[in-house]
């Protein structure tokens, strides 16, 4: 099934007409269910069911604006962003992607917060051109960065934190598309592999919930460190690799004169650095006694090693570059 899911993904992006790029999204689609409904998953049938009824309006809508091209092409080109803006979850279209999010394992969500939105980002970028679909894109990615801001201030729920997370860096990625294809390649590559750095622990911890991080007294060191900086490098806080990304953006921001748009962007941004600090602050300051003696309470296996090489070494080689 992800063969499949990859399959679709491949054929969107390399389709030449919105009927094979539609074809791809429903093959995505299709492949993508069956990973849901995994028995381990507490919730899968509502999270699978909920998935399928949204992405299938999305796909409605985008056949049904088929049907205006032929009477107004800017009508046509609206109805097909607001189609794949549904799909990927932004603002205000994002209703769906927290709640289906608390139904999912963290593989799963990871596909869904980093592989599920690579074809309607591009396909979006494709519109890109059209002043009335970059005037749409503008008021969408402002949406998002104040909704996915505010949206995690009040949440325990480690998967909900991370959903309104990844809301607030579509926005960016959005701001992105707007100048260059190479900018909103390079932060989407970046964000996978920092989600990926920070998804993997969680799952190798066993943690969905916020209380259950104060919880964590034995585990190693190590682990708390490699942990907070992963979130560090999420929140964009220098001199961490996340920081990298959202530099080169602030500076074509700064030659495009968006500054209106990078004001609200930074805004958001410090926002969700906020509620990243409130997460690790306890999580690393609340420790147990035991912690003063017990830090490395067993050997570490090779999935604690390679994340933490992962966290540690790959997430900090950006750094070095504002060292040039």
């Amino acid at each position: 099934m992800f063969f499949f899911l990859l399959i679709g993904i491949l054929m969107a992006l390399s389709s030449t007409s919105w009927f094979s790029a539609w074809a791809g999204l429903e093959l995505n689609l299709l492949a993508f269910i069956p990973l849901i409904t995994s028995k381990s998953n507490l919730f899968h049938s509502e999270a699978a069911l909920s998935y399928f009824l949204i992405q299938a309006l999305g796909s409605a809508l985008l056949i049904f604006s088929a049907c205006l091209l032929l009477i107004k092409t800017s009508f046509f080109l609206l109805i097909i962003s607001l189609s794949l803006f549904l799909k990927m979850g932004a603002a205000p279209f994002h209703f769906w992607f927290p709640k289906i999010m608390e139904g999912l394992n963290w593989p799963q969500a990871f596909i869904l917060m980093t592989i599920q939105k690579l074809a309607p980002m591009f396909l979006i970028s494709y519109l890109s051109f059209n002043f009335l679909c970059s005037s749409l894109i503008s008021f969408i990615a402002i949406l998002s960065a104040i909704i996915g801001a505010l949206g995690g201030l009040n949440q325990t729920k480690l998967r909900k934190l991370m959903a309104f997370s990844s809301i607030n860096h579509m926005a960016w990625m959005l701001s992105a598309i707007l100048m260059s294809h190479s900018s909103w390649i390079l932060y989407f590559a970046f964000y996978f592999f920092m989600t990926f750095s920070i998804l993997i622990l969680f799952f190798h911890l066993k943690t969905f919930f916020f209380s259950q991080l104060l919880n964590l007294y034995t585990i190693p060191l190590y682990l708390k460190l490699s942990l907070s900086i992963s979130l560090l490098s999420l929140g964009g806080l220098p001199p961490f690799s996340g920081f990298f990304p959202k530099w080169l953006l602030i500076q074509e921001m700064i030659s495009y004169k968006y500054y209106f748009f990078l004001f609200v962007l930074l805004i958001s941004t410090l926002i969700t650095l906020y509620f990243y600090l409130r997460m690790l602050f306890p999580f690393l300051m609340l420790a147990s006694p035991l912690m003063k003696k017990i830090i490395f309470p067993y050997p570490p296996t090779f999935t604690q090693t390679s994340t933490t090489f992962l966290n540690l070494f790959c997430l900090l080689i950006p750094s070095l570059f504002f060292l040039i």
